[in-house]
């Protein structure tokens, strides 16, 4: 049924299909299924190399195993605005965090993103993070501290002086920007190397080589990123802006914050 749980056989054939190196649209496509089904059960059990159908089958029927036991009896979900589907909803933030994990990010930091980036707001106290999350308030300050030295959240504070977490397109911007500097870091270290090593030795060319590929790959990823930002964020806050009827632009309701249209020559 294209509404229901996959069965173990669904998941036998989606490995398969990731083993004749199919796409996950295909497969979807085979299975009568939604892409975004096979990308997430995917994602969440060992990615497109690592996926085991029995092993899937076994690890989603003990997660709904522990989720049956964590619910108080006769709880229910919390209603989701726009009509949502809790469930889907909550699968979703499941298939953020097996993402990011796989990335490297520890997996309550991983929990923590994936739950500030499902929210509407884009913003969470510590409090509505806890209740969420069902973790305890250290578990949430951890996290926070972590993902603040990554540049990923931002602290603010709300108009009742409440401090909370706040996630935006500028933050993955500047997160970019401390990637590319942090590749410099490396090139840097691998020139000095190349120094004290000897530079025509066979280590101080190896660190030549890879000092010339990161400087490469650094200062390309800063000048994209800054080109991303000039020609996607100009153009996301002018589609923001109404324009009046006397021609200028007034800002849109979104979190009340002025949106400017790119300059005309």
């Amino acid at each position: 049924m294209p509404g229901g749980r996959l069965t173990q056989q669904e998941r036998q054939q989606i490995a398969v299909g990731l083993a004749d190196g199919l796409a996950y649209a295909e497969i979807a496509r085979r299975l009568d299924r939604p892409t975004s089904t096979i990308t997430r059960e995917v994602s969440r059990n060992g990615g497109p190399t690592g996926y085991r159908a029995e092993l899937a089958h076994r690890a989603t029927q003990q997660r709904t195993h522990r989720r049956r036991q964590a619910a108080p009896r006769g709880a229910q979900a919390s209603p989701q605005p726009y009509g949502r589907d809790a469930e889907a909803v909550r699968e979703y933030e499941e298939m953020w965090t097996t993402v990011l994990m796989q990335g490297g990010t520890p997996k309550m930091m991983a929990r923590v993103l994936a739950c500030l980036y499902t929210t509407d707001a884009g913003y969470l106290t510590a409090s509505e993070l806890v209740q969420r999350l069902q973790v305890s308030p250290a578990s949430i300050s951890k996290a926070i501290t972590y993902l603040e030295s990554q540049e990923l959240v931002r602290r603010e504070r709300d108009e009742r002086r409440r401090e909370r977490y706040a996630v935006d397109d500028d933050l993955w911007h500047q997160s970019t920007i401390a990637s590319g500097r942090s590749l410099a870091q490396v090139v840097d270290l691998a020139r000095q190397g190349v120094g004290i090593l000897g530079r025509d030795t066979p280590a101080a060319i190896r660190l030549e080589s890879v000092a010339r590929y990161l400087d490469f790959v650094g200062e390309s990823l800063i000048r994209a990123a800054e080109q991303a930002r000039e020609v996607l964020y100009t153009k996301t806050e002018y589609t923001k802006t109404e324009a009046t009827s006397d021609g200028t632009a007034k800002p849109s309701s979104d979190h009340g914050e002025t949106a400017v249209p790119p300059a005309t020559a």
